[in-house]
């Protein structure tokens, strides 16, 4: 069931980056406009879609910032990746989403301080490492607990302080 579920979360993932991509063109389309405009409507719930934060392909905004770019075209690569890796998900993986979370941290945090500015790509190449783990993390988990057969996954920490 879990290696269902992994599969179907990196074909979504692969598809609403596509989808992203796409956006703008079946904006300026007629028969598009509808279905691209609801797009863009989904996407104003997760992301500020300032103009100037965001990516245009021929004139045309994407319906999401620089930054969430960035985060969703990673994630759908680091998903598609878990799959080319036998390396499972670890104990570090908690150390790994933090780590690889710094750039976005920084600059995000740099540019509320008022600190620095940052260009589109800038915000999308630091959201890069963030996007890749988490895509590959929850692959890897769904596929890794699909091979315990259905039984849980135990912290091996959490039997010692009898949790």
């Amino acid at each position: 069931m879990h290696q269902r579920t992994a599969l179907a979360l990196t074909i979504a993932a692969s598809l609403w980056t596509l989808t992203l991509i796409a956006a703008p063109a079946a904006l300026t389309t007629p028969a598009l406009g509808v279905p691209a405009a609801t797009i863009y409507a989904a996407s104003s719930r997760i992301c500020h879609q300032r103009p100037e934060r965001s990516f245009h392909l021929d004139g045309v905004q994407l319906p999401v910032c620089g930054r969430c770019f960035g985060l969703y075209l990673s994630g759908a690569l680091g998903a598609i990746a878990a799959w080319t890796s036998r390396r499972r998900a670890g104990e570090r993986t908690r150390i790994v989403l933090m780590v690889t979370a710094i750039p976005t941290a920084v600059t995000w945090s740099m540019e509320m301080a008022g600190l620095a500015g940052f260009s589109n790509l800038s915000r999308a190449l630091a959201a890069l490492p963030l996007g890749a783990a988490a895509g590959w993390v929850f692959v890897q988990m769904l596929r890794y607990d699909s091979s315990l057969d259905g039984h849980e996954i135990h912290d091996s920490r959490s039997h010692a302080r009898g949790c």
